[in-house]
C-alpha cells in the first residue's frame, strides 16, 4: 500500500466510509522501464496528452498542475496534484489533492521482469458542493465514472508510452553529402 494516507473501509466501499470520502486502486502493467514510467507520470502536465479525461493541466511550478478533469458524468472536477514524495529510486510518486478534491494520489512503479507495474491509489473527499449534497445518492456513479476513467487513462499510457518509445529510438542520421543529398536547416519565417 503506498503512503496515501489511510481511511476505513475498502476501495469502493459505500458503507463503512462516510459519503464524500473515497479511496481507488488500480494497477496497470506496461511496456517500458521504470525510469520511462517514472518520467512520465512525474510530468503533471503532459496528463491531458494521454488521459482523455483530464481536460487541461497548467503548470503551478515543478512540482504542482492545476487539472482539470470531466469523465462521462456533466461535471468537471478542478484540483491541485502538488508532488510530495518524487523518488525515482522506490519508484514512488505522491501527490496532495486540493480543490474540488482534497486528498492524496500516489504512483508506486516496479519493475515487473521485462514489463512494469504501476500501483495508482487514491484517497480523495469530494469538496465539490453539487457533489457533496448527492453524497449516498451519487456515489454508486461516481465510483462507476471514475472506473471508466482509469481505464481511459490506462488505454491512453499504453498509446502514449508506445510513441513515447518510438520517439527515443529514432535517430535518423543526416544524409551524407558524398550521396549527393545535402541537410537543410529549416528556415524561420521572416
Amino acid at each position: 500500500m503506498l503512503a496515501v494516507g489511510r481511511a476505513g473501509g475498502a476501495v469502493g466501499d459505500t458503507h463503512r466510509v462516510p459519503p464524500n470520502l473515497y479511496r481507488f486502486h488500480s494497477t496497470w502493467p506496461v511496456a517500458c522501464s521504470t525510469a520511462v514510467a517514472f518520467e512520465v507520470l512525474s510530468d503533471l502536465g503532459s496528463y491531458p496528452l494521454w488521459w482523455p479525461e483530464v481536460k487541461q493541466a497548467v503548470k503551478v511550478d515543478d512540482r504542482c498542475a492545476r487539472l482539470h478533469c470531466r469523465s462521462l458524468l456533466p461535471y468537471e472536477l478542478v484540483f491541485q496534484a502538488r508532488h510530495n514524495t518524487q523518488d525515482p529510486d522506490r519508484g514512488l510518486l505522491v501527490a496532495d489533492l486540493t480543490g474540488d478534491l482534497d486528498g492524496t494520489v500516489g504512483w508506486r512503479i516496479e519493475a515487473d521482469g521485462e514489463r512494469t507495474r504501476l500501483v495508482y491509489e487514491q484517497v480523495v473527499t469530494v469538496r465539490k458542493p453539487l457533489l457533496r449534497k448527492l453524497g449516498v445518492v451519487a456515489r454508486p456513479a461516481l465510483v462507476a465514472n471514475h472506473e471508466l476513467m482509469m481505464r481511459h487513462g490506462q488505454r491512453g499510457l499504453y498509446t502514449y508510452l508506445a510513441g513515447f518509445h518510438a520517439g527515443r529510438h529514432q535517430h535518423p542520421e543526416p544524409p551524407h553529402p558524398e550521396h549527393g543529398q545535402t541537410r537543410q536547416t529549416p528556415q524561420a519565417p521572416q
